[in-house]
C-alpha cells in the first residue's frame, strides 16, 4: 500500500522545526516497517501538485494548505488530521466550539484588529490578559503575548495589524500551574508534564485526560496536544489545543501509536491489506 504524507512548513514550526521533522520522519520510518510506502510531500507544494493517493496524513497548519486538502477530503480521501480538525483548531473558531461543548475555558473574545477599542483591558477585570494570533498557533514570539495595560494592548494590536493579522483572541489570564500534554485518539498514551508549574497542585489526572479527549473530540483532531491551567484549588481550564505537535519528549511512543491509527485506518480501507513486522 502507498499512502501520502505531507510535511509542515517550516514557518509554522517556531522553534521546533527538527522536531516536527522528527515525529514525521519517525511515523514514516514506523509505517515503512508495517509495509506501507509513504510518499513525502511538502506543505508548499501543495497548490501545484496533484495527490493521487487515497489515504493522507498531514501535518499542514497553513490556511492555504488546508484549504486545499478541505477539498480533497470532500473528494473522498481519508486525511489524518481531517483538514476540517486543522482549521476547528484556529483559535477564532477553538474559542467558539470548546466553551459550547462544556470544555472548561478561560472567557475569551475574538476581534478584529481594525475594532481597537471594542474589548479593552479593562473588560477583563484582571491584572493582566493574553493575545494570541486568530489563525495558526504561533509564527513568532509575538503571536501569543501577555499584556498588564491597555497601551500594551494597543501596541500588540498596532503590530498585528502591520504584520496583516486581521483577527486576534483577548483571553483571560488564570492562575496557576500550566501543564503541557500529548495524545493520541483511540490509544492509551497520555502524557503531560508542567511547563512552568511552581506550585505541583495536586489535580486528577484522569480528568485532565478526559478533558483533553473531549477537546479533541470536539474539534475533530486524532494527533493533538495542548495546555492547560491547574488551579490554586485543583481544578484544570484547557487553555489550548494542537493540531499534531512535535510530540518531543516521548516521540518513539507517539510515533509507533499515531503508525497504529494510519495503520487500522488504512485496513479500514482496505480490509485484505497484510502488515508485515507489526507488532
Amino acid at each position: 500500500m502507498t499512502i501520502a504524507g505531507i510535511k509542515r512548513l517550516s514557518l509554522y514550526s517556531p522553534n521546533h522545526v527538527s522536531n516536527d521533522s522528527l515525529i514525521f520522519e519517525q511515523t514514516t520510518l514506523r509505517l515503512n516497517e508495517y509495509g506501507i510506502h509513504v510518499n513525502v510531500y511538502e506543505e508548499k507544494e501543495l497548490s501545484r501538485i496533484e495527490i493521487k493517493e487515497d489515504f493522507v496524513f498531514s501535518m499542514v497548519q497553513g490556511i492555504e494548505g488546508t484549504k486545499k486538502l478541505l477539498e480533497l477530503e470532500q473528494q473522498g480521501k481519508t486525511i489524518i488530521n481531517s483538514p476540517q480538525g486543522s482549521i476547528n483548531s484556529y483559535r477564532y473558531n477553538m474559542v467558539e466550539i470548546l466553551p459550547q461543548k462544556g470544555i472548561p475555558f478561560p472567557k475569551s473574545y475574538v476581534v478584529s484588529v481594525d475594532e481597537k477599542d471594542k474589548i479593552k483591558f479593562g473588560d477583563f477585570n484582571t491584572r493582566k490578559i493574553w493575545i494570541k494570533r486568530g489563525d495558526v498557533h504561533a509564527v513568532h514570539r509575538e503571536d501569543v503575548t501577555v499584556v498588564y495595560s491597555e497601551d500594551e494592548r494597543k501596541n500588540i494590536f498596532c503590530e498585528f495589524e502591520k504584520r496583516g493579522i486581521k483577527q486576534v483572541v483577548l483571553q483571560r489570564h488564570l492562575d496557576g500551574d500550566v501543564v503541557k500534554f500529548y495524545s493520541v485518539a483511540g490509544s492509551s498514551l497520555f502524557y503531560w508534564y508542567y511547563l512552568n508549574g511552581l506550585n505541583h497542585t495536586p489535580f486528577n489526572e484522569i480528568e485532565l485526560h478526559k478533558l483533553a479527549a473531549k477537546s479533541a473530540k470536539a474539534l475533530e483532531l486524532d494527533v493533538y496536544g495542548g495546555d492547560a491551567v491547574i488551579s490554586p484549588e485543583g481544578s484544570i481550564s484547557i487553555i489550548d489545543i494542537n493540531d499534531w505537535p512535535s510530540f518531543a519528549p516521548i516521540r518513539d511512543s507517539a510515533s509507533k501509536q499515531i503508525a497504529d491509527l494510519i495503520l487500522l485506518r488504512t485496513k479500514n480501507l482496505q480490509p485484505n491489506f497484510k502488515t508485515i513486522n507489526a507488532e
